[in-house]
């Protein structure tokens, strides 16, 4: 079975890389049991350094929407160049909720 793919940079996920679901709308915003996506953990990290909660249960709650924010659109093109298990530290703390 192949592995799966992020749909936020487009890159398979070995089953060895860090990883971890994101909750579309966040659970502290009403999203919990809702829709979630498999992501690469820096994928995920990326998103919570660039968004509050409420920046992603108001605007963000698509992976769409996610991938057409500039930050995460550049942050795409760097990402697309490293191997699919590439992992690094985020840099800057997570936004606030």
């Amino acid at each position: 079975m192949p592995d799966p793919i992020c749909p936020l940079c487009g890159r398979p996920i070995p089953p060895k890389a860090p990883q971890s679901l994101h909750h579309l709308i966040p659970r502290l915003k009403g999203g919990k049991g809702g829709a979630v996506v498999r992501l690469h953990q820096i994928c995920h990290n990326e998103i919570h350094a660039t968004f509050t909660e409420a920046e992603l249960a108001r605007d963000y709650h698509t992976v769409e929407a996610l991938r057409a924010h500039p930050r995460l659109a550049r942050f795409i093109q760097w990402i697309a160049k490293r191997p699919p298990s590439f992992h690094s530290r985020t840099p800057g703390p997570r936004r606030k909720r």
